[in-house]
């Protein structure tokens, strides 16, 4: 009997992966390879458009041989992505005319605030369902077309391809012949109307970015298209699922009704509560957005961005020199003087949901004589979870539910210490599964059952959790987040 195979590509912030999947959704085999992260002493992030490609090509390559496992039994390809980071490329030639800029770059601010004084806000944010910021892709995508020189001209004809690093990976996966993006990808370009579901030309218009140039956006488990993965393969196999990573993630952790919700911890981290078939809009700093469209069914979520998760271990690492790796940050977190009160606010790009103040500056508040390299890898640890406590707590607010559960993932899910201190600043259960790798494990599972190769009641009801129930007394827990509260508001500017 011919085993069947998926293919799952997660291009992330910091690399690119890919994951072998069984006919079972059991991931059998992985590869993943870095690029370079671009920065200058402005502070802008860029990634090379053609490095991400061509690391892509690579990590498939390399996943196929290390599995051994035959060409002719890879069915399929989903694609998980980092969200909001923009590409623009020439339709012709199919070659980028600027670096990629990522989601953490903040370049677009100028051009926001010009809009926000113009008073067009309100009517972005309601049409978008997004606070006006450039954490999204049309303030990036703005700055490039007022930027670099013979791109307004090009924007003016349509000769350009605007889109989202999901665009670009089939856009090239498919020689060129396929120019398509997700709902879930669209609705974070903070160009996409999430009540008419198409690209919003008032508000493109807005931005100066002509809405001929964007994709066509396609239900997150369509085909879009079909790749011999630059010529590897001797058959082309399709492209049968896209989704932002954290929707991606979304799916695979299985929550796929109202009132489910999830965590990401990457490198940033991006809260998601799946609210149904509805939109709902909050006026608390969480934004509306599509979770997906499969199955020819639409999800609406509300979500809360962090820019600094797994990122502030980093900084603690590479900047502080205050730990060798991150697994040492449990075991230092542990030996801390645990009623040291210690708060790191890691605004190092301005603040995110809920309190989107760009102007707002990293700072360590409330350090005595006594706090040392533990307390405040302590305090690193311990601001991650605080940060998604804000988030949780205002969708719930928003959405007029109450949350039986958090659902995790992510590379710091794996500290103990930082889930179980999650789990007492929420007051509920957090649960981790087992299985890693979940925005891959998203999309190749939507891909896989559109293509009919899984069953969804079988396929979600196999997956393994630990579970992290709160233990911290209700009068310490109050102290402890009243006082991030309170370090927060030193740093803010608004």
């Amino acid at each position: 009997m011919m085993s069947k195979y998926l293919l799952g590509i997660d291009q992330s912030t910091q690399g690119t992966k890919a994951l072998l999947f069984d006919e079972n959704g059991d991931m059998i085999c992985r590869t993943d390879l870095s690029h370079k992260q671009i920065v200058n002493d402005q502070g802008f992030v860029e990634h090379d458009p053609m490095e991400i490609y061509s690391n892509t090509l690579k990590v498939i390559r390399d996943v196929v041989k290390k599995s051994k496992v035959s060409q002719n039994d890879i069915k399929g390809i989903g694609i998980s992505n980092q969200r909001e980071t923009a590409v623009v490329w020439d339709r012709k030639t199919g070659e980028p005319i600027y670096n990629a800029i990522v989601w953490q770059c903040a370049r677009g601010e100028s051009i926001c605030k010009e809009l926000e004084t113009k008073g067009y806000g309100r009517e972005i944010r309601k049409r978008t369902g997004l606070q006006l910021s450039p954490y999204f892709s049309a303030a990036k995508i703005s700055w490039v077309i007022r930027n670099v020189e013979g791109v307004k001209e090009k924007n003016a004809s349509g000769s350009l391809c605007i889109g989202t690093i999901d665009s670009w990976l089939i856009y090239k996966l498919t020689g060129g012949k396929e120019f398509k993006t997700d709902y879930s990808n669209a609705s974070r370009t903070q160009m996409f109307n999430v009540s008419t579901l198409e690209w919003d030309k008032t508000v493109c218009d807005l931005f100066g970015i002509n809405v001929d140039c964007l994709p066509m956006v396609c239900d997150s488990d369509s085909l879009f298209g079909m790749t011999n993965i630059g010529e590897f393969l001797k058959n082309s196999i399709p492209i049968h699922s896209a989704m932002g990573d954290s929707h991606g993630a979304l799916f695979g952790q299985g929550c796929l009704t109202a009132g489910m919700t999830k965590a990401t911890y990457g490198t940033g981290s991006s809260i998601m509560m799946n609210i149904g078939e509805k939109p709902v809009f909050s006026q608390d700093g969480v934004v509306t957005s599509l979770a997906w469209k499969i199955g020819g069914k639409v999800n609406y979520v509300l979500e809360g961005n962090i820019n600094y998760a797994g990122a502030v271990i980093t900084w603690l690492q590479k900047d502080m020199k205050l730990i060798f790796n991150a697994s040492e940050t449990e075991k230092l977190a542990l030996q801390a003087n645990p009623s040291d009160k210690t708060y790191l606010v890691p605004a190092f790009s301005g603040l995110g949901a809920p309190y989107w103040d760009s102007d707002a500056k990293a700072s360590i508040v409330g350090m005595t004589r006594t706090t040392g390299r533990a307390e405040v890898v302590k305090a690193g640890l311990e601001c991650i979870a605080y940060q998604i406590t804000d988030i949780v707590i205002l969708m719930g607010k928003a959405a007029g539910v109450e949350m039986e559960e958090l659902r995790v993932d992510g590379g710091p899910t794996r500290n103990s210490y930082l889930m179980q201190f999650q789990s007492d600043m929420l007051k509920i259960p957090v649960q981790v599964p087992k299985a890693e790798e979940l925005s891959g494990i998203g999309v190749s599972y939507a891909a896989g059952l559109a293509m009919g190769i899984y069953e969804k009641d079988k396929l979600f009801l196999r997956m393994e959790r630990k579970c992290f129930v709160p233990t911290m007394e209700k009068d310490i827990q109050k102290k402890k987040y009243n006082g991030w509260k309170s370090a927060v508001a030193m740093v803010f500017t608004k």
